[in-house]
């Protein structure tokens, strides 16, 4: 099933790639515009963030496109995806997210790669990218480190935003920055170990990722109701207003590396906007989740989130 929506040809014809993103001129100089049209994005992940990080790059200018995504719209998807409406309904992210990205900027090249990223395809997905913007799910861990991996083994940014209640948190990765593996630090799974154990340490990886990306946990001072928050069936609540921060910070970092200007806060610094505490922290972990307060953290939110699964 596919959604079209058509380009009158007469509409092509007045596209014009100058007046169409004029309004970035002031904020953006001209010699800068060339260098955004020019730049090459891979965007992982095309649900809650991604399809706004995608359609926000768009409207930057950027014209070169690499996105990722084997899933459909679902009912579930309406509170926060931007493509997520009663006529996308069961169409795929990556079709939908392509014909947006099309309507923005007919001129842009848009590469599909509609089975995800994975281990065959990883390589393609990279070639030639100035930056990587991470908007996987929280649960593809797997994928992601391997992401990020060959992004630190090819020099390339992996920048990631996870919209946190109604805020976010950023985390930056460069060539320069401390690597995702050592900031996060992963456990290692023992080749002998069995399936039981292997289900362990995914799940602690996962919480060890968790207060990586966000080790202020300011977030958790409004929580209304924690059922809410499902770790057994991988089901964590989002807000609108969440992914539109998350947007905006992240798409404003992609713009200071892509243009070589700004301050870019990078790992294990990180940044954390709240709209609803009205706050706005640096974040700073020493070691990444080394640091004691990491490892305080890490026994915390194992108690809560894994003691009742491993009673099920």
């Amino acid at each position: 099933m596919q959604h079209n929506f058509k380009i009158l040809k007469e509409h092509r014809e007045r596209f014009n790639y100058k007046e169409a993103f004029s309004r970035n001129h002031g904020w953006i100089t001209h010699k800068e515009q060339e260098i955004l049209r020019n730049s090459k994005v891979a965007i992982a992940g095309l649900g809650g963030v991604g399809g706004d990080h995608a359609i926000t790059c768009a409207r930057l200018g950027i014209s070169n496109f690499h996105i990722a995504d084997f899933d459909d719209y679902d009912v579930g998807n309406f509170n926060r995806q931007a493509g997520a409406m009663m006529s996308t309904l069961g169409l795929g992210k990556l079709n939908v997210t392509e014909n947006t990205l099309s309507n923005i900027n007919p001129e842009a090249a848009i590469k599909l790669f509609k089975n995800g990223v994975t281990d065959e395809n990883l390589n393609e997905f990279l070639d030639g990218v100035d930056i990587y913007i991470d908007s996987l799910d929280i649960y593809a861990l797997d994928i992601r480190r391997k992401i990020f991996q060959k992004c630190h083994e090819k020099g390339i940014p992996a920048i990631t935003a996870a919209p946190i209640g109604m805020g976010t948190a950023l985390l930056c990765f460069t060539k320069n920055s401390m690597p995702f593996e050592e900031y996060f630090n992963f456990a290692k799974v023992p080749n002998n170990a069995n399936e039981q154990e292997r289900e362990k340490i995914k799940n602690e990886n996962i919480v060890r990722f968790i207060i990586g990306v966000a080790p202020n946990t300011m977030h958790t001072q409004y929580i209304a109701d924690r059922s809410g928050f499902d770790f057994k069936t991988g089901k964590t609540p989002s807000t609108r207003m969440g992914i539109s921060l998350a947007t905006g910070v992240l798409c404003t970092n992609v713009l200071k590396l892509l243009l070589n200007r700004g301050h870019v806060i990078t790992a294990p610094k990180g940044l954390h906007i709240d709209a609803y505490l009205n706050r706005c922290k640096k974040t700073w972990r020493p070691y990444g989740n080394k640091n004691p307060l990491q490892k305080i953290a890490f026994k915390y939110i194992c108690f809560l989130t894994l003691k009742n699964k491993a009673k099920d």
